[in-house]
């Protein structure tokens, strides 16, 4: 039986950057990633509708951004007959947040790819790296099952080193002295 996956990027080139998504297309094997990608049928934005004597838009037709991802997705996903947890969607901004949640809830996978603490602590899988092909390894682990052995030897069959691989979850903390958080006014009371 073949498990059909939507992968869903909302952010330009990640996946046709170093051939990142040629590369998942192949292990997956699916040969014919650039005749998925590269035309503009396949590539969803905001619409507008333009006065043709001003070149001025008139109004917009469709939104995709924010809350409007959501639908774009829902639509593509209804149109494949991919079920709720088979789609992997990856972000990187507060547009990607309410589709995040979306995908999250209904038992899909989210990643982040960007350090940015509202999208961090939403998404599943937070992957911060140079290196587009960075993107591949939570869809390895998560999706394929895949463990740190293998995705080396992948990534290594493609001329490439995993040099540093840090899994960990960062919790970000301020932490300050009680006494220097006394407001000034309260500070310079005397009794």
């Amino acid at each position: 039986m073949v498990k059909q996956f939507l992968l869903a990027s909302d952010f330009d080139q990640t996946l046709s950057f170093n051939d990142s998504g040629v590369v998942l297309s192949e292990l997956i094997g699916f040969h014919g990633f650039h005749d998925k990608v590269v035309p503009p049928d396949h590539i969803v934005g905001t619409r507008f509708r333009y006065n043709e004597a001003t070149g001025e838009v008139e109004s917009i037709v469709r939104a995709s951004a924010g809350w409007g991802k959501i639908t774009v997705l829902e639509e593509i996903r209804a149109t494949l007959g991919i079920s709720h947890d088979h789609i992997i969607y990856m972000g990187d901004g507060s547009s990607d947040l309410p589709v995040m949640m979306h995908v999250n809830q209904h038992d899909g996978l989210t990643i982040a790819v960007s350090e940015a603490k509202y999208i961090t602590k939403v998404a599943r899988r937070t992957v911060l790296s140079d290196s587009a092909m960075s993107v591949l390894v939570p869809v390895l682990e998560e999706v394929l099952r895949w463990d740190s052995v293998r995705i080396r030897r992948m990534f290594a069959s493609y001329g490439l080193t995993l040099r540093e691989w840090d899994k960990t979850r960062t919790d970000m903390l301020t932490i300050q002295d009680a006494a220097l958080s006394v407001p000034v006014a309260a500070a310079s009371h005397t009794p």
